[in-house]
């Protein structure tokens, strides 16, 4: 009988090129408790991810929108823990939050419940806006449910973010 270790070779540290992370291959994920310390942690890694593949342009704005729902998830949810994902494509930093707030069947506390949601993230509403983003939450398609956020955050409008070169039209250009 071969030995069990025998059973799956472990590839050797020349066997594959090392590839320098890109933009294009940031895919990440964490899970969190729903703890105060959590947000602190999620942009933290944030930070580091966006630096490791060359996204320095749009940490400042990525930072902001991951600290930002994961507080308002620690809040609603704050017996569970919540998952926050990374991605990059199509020239845009995707961030999507899962958290454990069941979404209410009764139509008043659903009303109540999202509008909480929507109050606790003005100021995410007010980046992803400067960052000419778009954001939103609903269901999570998750088997246990809860609530899902997400905000997309287009690299050239997220450039300019916290600078006053907004990728958004002013007022004398509308």
């Amino acid at each position: 009988m071969p030995e069990p270790s025998s059973l799956c070779p472990i590839a050797a540290p020349g066997d594959k090129p090392p590839v320098p992370p890109a933009p294009e291959s940031l895919a990440y994920s964490l899970t969190l408790p729903s703890a105060p310390r959590s947000p602190a942690i999620a942009r933290a890694a944030t930070r580091t991810a966006l630096k490791a593949h060359g996204l320095d342009d749009v940490t400042d704005a990525a930072v902001q929108v991951v600290g930002e729902m994961t507080a308002c998830s620690c809040r609603l949810a704050p017996a569970a823990e919540v998952y926050v994902s990374l991605r990059y494509r199509d020239d845009a930093l995707r961030v999507v939050l899962y958290d454990a707030h069941p979404r209410h069947t009764h139509p008043r506390l659903a009303a109540a419940c999202d509008a909480r949601r929507r109050a606790a993230l003005r100021v995410l509403a007010c980046v992803v806006k400067e960052c000419a983003g778009d954001w939103g939450f609903g269901d999570a398609r998750e088997p246990d449910g809860g609530t899902r956020m997400w905000a997309v955050l287009p690299r050239d409008g997220a450039r300019g973010y916290g600078t006053g070169k907004s990728s958004e039209p002013g007022p004398a250009s509308r």
